[in-house]
């Protein structure tokens, strides 16, 4: 797109177009691209446009446009298949104990499955988090079953020092699960910054497992943030029938002030919060 648009003739490729030039592509490499799923590789075409019109979206509404990056093999983490059954199949050998999902061109996984699946599958996503792959599935299901009704009504407000205060006057605190690991953390960091910038593919074995720490150490502290999040919500949810809360932007709560310059004193600025 951005090579026929920097053409003389401005010419504008969309999605459509993309998807018909994949049948030529993969006829030419049939052992590289064309043993993949066509499904899958119209799934990240749609990406793409979907990152594009977001683009185009924030250069209209005057906002900074951040120009769609490309993603190579090793920051491409995530492959979508739009349908079970078209390009990989779920629960393949159901006849085994084991669950499994086969993925067209590999074959045959064995899955880690920590939960049964209500519903019927609808579409796949395999998800790569560093050494660990995951399989994200969709499921179609029937109308589900209201909750009792708990007769409460109540209000909540997110903050810093806790997590949360409802109106009744209770809290629940926050874990700090970034202040617990942060020694940690920048041990392992300290140890990465030992070892020069090369490529990726340059690194040693000590170096690859050094990032690897401070990877996973962030996945660490994101699960846990989550996890602790999703179940705060879920006993909302059980205790109360309506829950207010205040449409707060919560990335801003965080979020340093910006410098203000001390008119009385040329060079300094007056400290966060004047």
């Amino acid at each position: 797109r951005r090579d026929a648009y920097r053409h003389v003739s401005k010419t504008s490729i969309k999605y459509g177009q993309q998807s018909a030039q994949l049948k030529d592509i993969r006829a030419f490499a049939p052992e590289r691209q064309g043993r993949w799923s066509f499904s899958s590789q119209q799934a990240t075409l749609r990406r793409l446009d979907k990152a594009f019109a977001a683009f185009f979206r924030r250069v209209k509404a005057g906002e900074t446009p951040g120009y769609p990056r490309f993603r190579g093999v090793n920051w491409f983490d995530t492959v979508d298949f739009p349908k079970d059954g078209d390009g990989c199949r779920w629960d393949a050998t159901p006849r085994d104990p084991v669950t499994r999902v086969r993925l067209q061109g590999v074959g045959h996984v064995k899955v880690n499955q920590h939960r049964p699946v209500v519903g019927k599958v609808k579409t796949v996503s395999v998800k790569r988090e560093g050494r660990r792959w995951y399989v994200i599935l969709t499921a179609e299901q029937t109308q589900p079953e209201p909750l009792p009704k708990a007769g409460s009504v109540v209000g909540i407000d997110m903050g810093i020092a806790n997590f949360l205060a409802d109106s009744n006057g209770e809290f629940v605190p926050n874990p700090r699960h970034g202040r617990k690991a942060a020694a940690t953390l920048e041990a392992s960091q300290r140890a990465l910054a030992r070892f020069p910038r090369v490529r990726r593919d340059k690194r040693t074995k000590n170096h690859q497992q050094a990032v690897q720490r401070v990877a996973d150490l962030h996945r660490k502290v994101r699960r846990q943030r989550l996890d602790h999040s999703h179940k705060t919500a879920l006993d909302l949810v059980r205790e109360h029938d309506f829950i207010a809360h205040e449409d707060l932007k919560i990335r801003n709560m965080v979020k340093a002030p910006a410098p203000k310059p001390d008119p009385d004193q040329p060079g300094s600025f007056l400290p966060n919060g004047a």
